[in-house]
């Protein structure tokens, strides 16, 4: 979602800047609707991830055993009770949503609930209650915008050496092609950046939901499950980071695996396997500590 406002966002501030015949004027335009994508992102997003995904928030009456684990992992992590939604997919996955842990939604498919045991289950609900915790939602939200203005710096400094007239011909073709390697290079270098956030948090809610459980290894197991499940008929793409694992990821390209949001299972497993050993051997540096 944010790569797709992003572009939009420098088409825009082009469009604005040719019409005044100034770049600078384009740029202005182009951070205010950075700004504002990114303050209706931070106190929008629960409301727009739970609609699109057709999520029904449920009672403890409704779905006892979610209930009692998500509020067992919420009291461990020193969190308040989230909202707990329940959607009907059949694919196994979960996702978290909201700009605090005070303005929080946890979210399970029914594949999910019907595919893992407690322990697991409650491993994947710690994982997404970190990414609430650590507020990744803004995290994200400033690397979108920011991927966004070096994109359109980029082609601002394009335009200007194409129309700056003057000087040396064979150094303005330098400054011209040098202008060209940047607006193609530097877009795709600030979406790679912000991928590779979105993958940190990963790992790092994988590790924090882990040492809040103190079982590593379920939630291992659980990623394990999760990747040998049903195939998923994923209609909302755009929200498709949000979820634990990305449920298009068995469908991506060689080009959508490149530009993919998660790291892949295999290396999430491994790492949570490294962790569960160093516990048990009394070694646990390197691995964020809940507080």
């Amino acid at each position: 979602m944010f790569i797709a406002m992003s572009l939009i966002l420098l088409v825009i501030g082009t469009v604005v800047g040719w019409f005044f015949n100034s770049m600078w004027y384009g740029l202005l335009i182009m951070l205010a609707l950075s700004v504002l994508m990114m303050v209706y992102s931070y106190f929008f997003s629960k409301s727009s991830a739970l609609r699109a995904n057709r999520v029904r928030l449920v009672t403890q009456a409704e779905e006892p055993r979610l209930w009692k684990i998500v509020a067992s992992v919420a009291e461990k992590a020193g969190c308040p009770m989230p909202e707990v939604g329940v959607t009907e997919d059949a694919f196994p996955n979960a996702f978290a949503t909201g700009r605090s842990p005070k303005d929080a939604a946890v979210v399970a498919t029914r594949g999910l609930l019907r595919m893992l045991p407690d322990d697991e289950l409650e491993g994947v609900i710690a994982h997404e209650m970190s990414h609430v915790r650590n507020r990744d939602i803004l995290v994200m939200s400033v690397a979108a915008t920011m991927a966004a203005v070096i994109s359109y710096l980029a082609r601002m400094a394009t335009w200007m050496a194409l129309f700056s007239g003057g000087g040396d011909n064979r150094n303005n073709g330098a400054i011209l092609v040098l202008a060209i390697i940047l607006d193609v290079t530097l877009p795709i270098a600030a979406i790679l950046v912000q991928l590779g956030v979105s993958r940190s948090r990963e790992y790092l809610a994988d590790e924090t939901g882990a040492r809040i459980t103190g079982n590593p290894r379920a939630l291992a197991r659980a990623l394990a499950r999760i990747e040998g499940g049903p195939d998923a008929d994923y209609d909302q793409p755009t929200y498709a980071p949000l979820w634990i694992k990305n449920p298009d990821s068995k469908k991506q390209s060689l080009t959508s695996r490149l530009f993919r949001t998660h790291p892949p299972t295999e290396d999430r497993i491994a790492r949570l396997n490294r962790m569960a050993d160093e516990m048990e051997g009394g070694r646990t540096s390197g691995y964020p500590v809940w507080e």
